[in-house]
């Protein structure tokens, strides 16, 4: 199917507005955010702080609907920004591995 916009990515991201628990590898401490776009291979989310590049996490999405099913992987963050706008960071992720939840 042609897409309608210039997209170079192999995986198109969609928007998404959901909560995520994530925690570094080899940690227990459980930490909050927000997903803002999800795709097959990746994700953006907001964190309350900076997380290195190249550190490794688990991820759980539930999305707030029971049609969608809930996400749980292992990342890579790949990438950390300051927004614009707003209080927290910018997370992009990659997703290494899917767990069972």
């Amino acid at each position: 199917m042609p897409r309608e916009y210039d997209e170079k990515r192999d995986y198109i991201r969609v928007e998404v507005d959901c909560p995520i628990v994530f925690r570094a590898e080899g940690s227990e401490e459980k930490e909050l955010g927000k997903v803002r776009n999800l795709s097959g291979r990746g994700m953006m989310f907001i964190a309350q702080r900076e997380l290195p590049v190249e550190s490794r996490l688990e991820v759980l999405v539930k999305p707030e609907n029971d049609i969608t099913p809930p996400l749980h992987a292992r990342v890579r963050v790949v990438r950390v920004a300051k927004p614009r706008r707003g209080d927290g960071f910018e997370i992009g992720a990659v997703i290494q591995e899917m767990l069972d939840e």
